[in-house]
């Protein structure tokens, strides 16, 4: 796998107190927005929402690494995002770290 190809994906997914799933997406929208424009280690931002319940909300990022992603954390944007999100929620957020699994090649 190359240097510079993204190589590190996180899942988040956030259990949403009832009723506060619309303020929630807005900061979880600012996040990936502010994000994908001011990070160049991000790569991708998506902010998913199950068909079946309305009260989860999944992050899909992709890094170049993790030191690309531990730099989001610092940045002036995530604050306001932490801050804001942790009164929403029923619990801590479940997150998983994956990587890409290489394929082979024929």
């Amino acid at each position: 796998m190359s240097v510079n190809k993204p190589s590190f994906v996180v899942l988040a997914e956030f259990n949403i107190r009832k009723g506060q799933r619309d303020a929630f997406l807005a900061l979880a929208h600012n996040d990936a927005n502010e994000s994908l424009a001011n990070e160049s280690g991000c790569h991708q931002f998506d902010v998913l929402v199950p068909e079946e319940d309305g009260n989860t909300v999944i992050l899909h990022e992709v890094y170049t690494d993790r030191a690309a992603f531990d730099k989001h954390l610092e940045m002036p944007h995530y604050k306001p995002f932490k801050e804001g999100t942790d009164p929403l929620l029923e619990g801590e957020p479940t997150v998983r770290f994956l990587s890409p699994a290489e394929r082979p090649q024929n």
